[in-house]
């Protein structure tokens, strides 16, 4: 039998298209869809459809290649994808088949990019070009494999609708953007309110904004004011270490290594304020994820800071504030070849022939040498993951032949940057790795009720955001943002800003770690190698991926199992597990869930042990028969053990899943849980006559 990709009815091996849907099942198998978080830009020129009657076809050619061009170009720099032209509208994908993490703020970048490039490329034409963009961001279908250049869809869903919509009531040369869209990236993007827009096929109005602006730099968020909790250890860690350097006059490198949103600027920004306390000065570079990434960029802007050189001087005026402040730090001696190496560091041009590597390094040594000879110096490089090879070089550079300075160099990085570089910091004559960890439950529940006072949210539960968040402060900080704004709902809908943070780590693993991730996620919080085996998750290799996957710090093997001669295991985060759980389509969800129910079964007897959890695998396998005789058993549990309130609700929900023309079954059920109810009534009976017989 062969089982539908689309429906997962079962068909004849021989069968080219099922039976119950109709989809293919051989030749041309559509590509595996996962379900994922995505921002969908639309772009079309204004007006151009009518005006191109009146021209002629190489004219219309000549506007619309560069067009077309320099669209592809600002969208893919951001890590956007073409998905595909219409007519002159060009829609753009984020967050497929790959997220990034702030894949919504990428997509509101290139679309004020595709805004401004519009004027450029009407320079010079008889009639000026003008544009309408649209952002929407929301959940699709996303057909991975995809081949967009041959006309093959990659996202599908109402995020695609709804942006085309919207694209279509824009301002000329204007950007509108959708709610979801503005709560992802209002930190990052400035923008002014409108009334919500009445859109084709949308029930009531749809709530909008115009983006006018980014107000901080590619990958950067503006940082709320809330007191740091739970760092004192590693901000006395850093103080230690600074102290040492300036007594000893010996350089040290300190990398802060932890995930997005785990507190590394925050740590960094108190500790600056520290230096600059005790009579230091701290500079800081930060490396950027896309955009105008730079060889050196973050040494770049420390170079800039220490002389004064601004991106909006001139290339003489820097050229000139480069010259005087290598001739007051070193003299007339070396000051002008240090100077030049400096300024093609710099990416000043410049007229003399090009230096090797060793020079321009070794007057970086030079210059920051006599800095931090002045003055107690700390280099701060953010985000090191995203650094460019020639930066990491040049850190390790300095960091090995600075000698006899009060230099500090602190670094601040994702666990990615030891998959780009496994030996950072190994052979350096002072290291220090300082991992940041995810802050305990106390200090969590302090975070999140500053965060609530400050977003205005104070009726929430601190316990509930402080436990969702399991301990990283922007977690926390996008909860309870979220709950003042009432995006989050009963149902457990998480921020997108979490959900796309991630998925993006789920994303950078290999596709077979991935997928093992994955079909764990179905059998719940805590799993089993067996399940696994089950689900053929990881085929010969399961137990090396499962230990790659521990590495990486996704799962953790747990001593003591509660199937014997079976491995368990438990996902490290609860987001991990719900959000690689929510990346499975419907389909995909059932054909597991079936396998996990059928692997308890086995592996528990008759059930009895696991009753509940088997309850729940066959009802979203789509066995609701089956699923009601587990809850009938969990019931059944339960009422022996006179929790009676917990039986009527198993019986309840049996009845719920049960089919109506079921009559045997729900008679059979309705009689079980009237008992309870008998038994409940008298329980809560005796409790009150117990009651008032204790009254005098």
């Amino acid at each position: 039998m062969s089982a539908c990709p689309s429906c997962d009815h079962e068909n004849p091996p021989a069968a080219h298209f099922c039976s119950a849907c109709g989809s293919r099942l051989v030749d041309e198998a559509p590509a595996r869809e996962e379900r994922k978080i995505v921002s969908v830009l639309f772009a079309d020129l204004v007006g151009f459809t009518s005006r191109s009657e009146q021209l002629d076809p190489e004219d219309v050619r000549a506007i619309q290649s560069p067009y077309f061009q320099r669209l592809r170009t600002e969208i893919e720099s951001r890590g956007g994808t073409v998905e595909k032209f219409i007519g002159d509208a060009v829609m753009g994908v984020f967050g497929a088949p790959v997220s990034h993490g702030d894949d919504p703020e990428r997509a509101v970048r290139a679309a004020l990019a595709i805004r401004d490039a519009i004027a450029e490329l009407g320079e010079g034409r008889d009639e000026e070009l003008q544009v309408r963009v649209a952002v929407n961001t929301g959940e699709a279908i996303v057909a991975l494999g995809s081949d967009t250049s041959k006309g093959e869809g990659l996202v599908a869903g109402d995020v695609v609708n709804t942006a085309s919509r919207l694209q279509g009531v824009a301002p000329v040369n204007g950007v509108l953007v959708g709610e979801e869209t503005f709560r992802s990236t209002k930190r990052a993007i400035d923008y002014r309110p409108v009334d919500p827009v009445s859109l084709k096929g949308k029930s009531s109005p749809v709530p909008s904004w115009i983006a006018l602006a980014a107000s901080t730099a590619p990958g950067e968020r503006k940082a709320q004011q809330l007191p740091i909790v739970g760092r004192d250890h590693e901000l006395a860690t850093l103080r230690r270490i600074w102290d040492q350097v300036v007594a000893e006059q010996r350089p040290h490198v300190v990398t802060v290594f932890g995930p997005a949103g785990i507190g590394k600027t925050r740590l960094a920004g108190e500790f600056a304020e520290a230096v600059d306390e005790c009579g230091g000065r701290a500079l800081r570079g930060r490396s950027v994820p896309y955009g105008e990434k730079t060889t050196y960029g973050a040494f770049t802007q420390h170079v800039k800071q220490m002389t004064t050189v601004f991106d909006s001087d001139t290339s003489e005026e820097a050229w000139q504030k480069l010259r005087e402040a290598a001739t007051t730090l070193l003299g007339d001696g070396e000051s002008a070849e240090v100077a030049e190496n400096v300024g093609t560091l710099l990416g000043l041009e410049t007229e003399a022939s090009a230096a090797g590597r060793e020079e321009l390094f070794y007057a970086a040594r030079r210059l920051v040498e006599e800095v931090a000879r002045r003055q107690p110096t700390v280099l701060v490089f953010e985000d090191l993951q995203w650094a460019d090879l020639g930066t990491l070089e040049l850190v390790e550079s300095l960091a090995s032949r600075v000698r006899d300075v009060p230099l500090m160099l602190l670094a601040l990085a994702r666990p990615e940057l030891l998959e780009a570089k496994p030996a950072w910091g190994g052979g350096l004559p002072g290291y220090t790795a300082l991992p940041l960890q995810p802050l305990a439950a106390e200090q969590s529940q302090e975070l999140a009720l500053h965060a609530l006072r400050e977003a205005s949210a104070t009726a929430h539960d601190a316990v509930a955001i402080a436990t969702t968040a399991e301990g990283n402060p922007l977690f926390i900080e996008e909860l309870a943002a979220s709950l003042s704004e009432h995006a989050a709902d009963g149902s457990g809908n998480l921020p997108t800003s979490i959900r796309a943070i991630v998925s993006a780590r789920l994303d950078a693993l290999p596709a077979v770690e991935r997928q093992v991730l994955m079909d764990a996620s179905v059998v719940g919080k805590v799993f089993w190698r067996g399940a696994l085996e089950t689900m053929d998750s990881g085929g010969t290799r399961l137990a090396e991926l499962l230990d790659s996957l521990e590495a990486r710090d996704f799962v953790r093997r747990e001593p003591v199992s509660r199937l014997a001669a079976d491995q368990q295991f438990v996902f490290k985060h609860i987001l991990i597990r719900d959000i690689a759980y929510a990346t499975l389509p419907r389909p995909a969800r059932r054909k597991r869930h079936a396998a996990v129910a059928g692997f308890l079964e086995e592996a528990t007897g008759e059930g009895h042990a696991a009753a509940s959890a088997l309850a729940h695998h066959w009802l979203e396998a789509g066995e609701k028969v089956r699923a009601a005789e587990f809850l009938v058993m969990a019931g059944d549990q339960a009422g022996r053990g006179w929790a009676k309130d917990e039986a009527v609700a198993y019986y309840q929900q049996a009845l719920a899943v049960l089919p109506e023309d079921d009559q045997e079954r729900r008679r059979a059920i309705t009689r079980r849980q009237a008992v309870a109810l008998q038994a409940l009534i008298h329980v809560a009976d005796a409790e009150l006559l117990g009651r008032r017989g204790d009254q005098p």
